[in-house]
C-alpha cells in the first residue's frame, strides 16, 4: 500500500449493510443495530425473529463479529467522551 492510499478515507459503499444483534428477547423480538455503508452509523431497530431473518436476507446484511462491534464501540466512545477508556 502506498503512503498516499493509506491517507485516503474508505469509500462509502451503500451496498454494504451491517447488523449487530443487541438482544434476542423472550417475547420473540430481536433488538439490533442496522447500518448502511459504515457500521459506526447505525439505527436501533426491533423486529419479530422471522421478520429480522427476512430483513437481513433481503439486504444481504453482514453480521458484525464481537471484535468488529467492540472496535465500533471504542470509536463511538472516542467521539462521545474524547477517549475510549471512559
Amino acid at each position: 500500500m502506498s503512503p498516499e492510499s493509506a491517507d485516503r478515507k474508505p469509500v462509502f459503499d451503500a451496498s454494504c449493510h451491517y447488523v449487530w444483534v443487541r438482544a434476542r428477547r423472550p417475547d420473540g423480538y430481536v433488538e439490533f443495530d442496522f447500518s448502511i455503508g459504515d457500521p459506526g452509523l447505525a439505527v436501533e431497530l426491533r423486529l419479530p425473529a422471522a421478520a429480522f431473518e427476512t430483513f437481513c436476507q433481503e439486504r444481504g446484511a453482514r453480521h458484525l463479529t464481537a471484535g468488529e462491534n467492540a472496535a465500533v464501540q471504542r470509536e463511538r466512545a472516542k467521539w462521545q467522551f474524547g477517549s475510549p477508556d471512559r
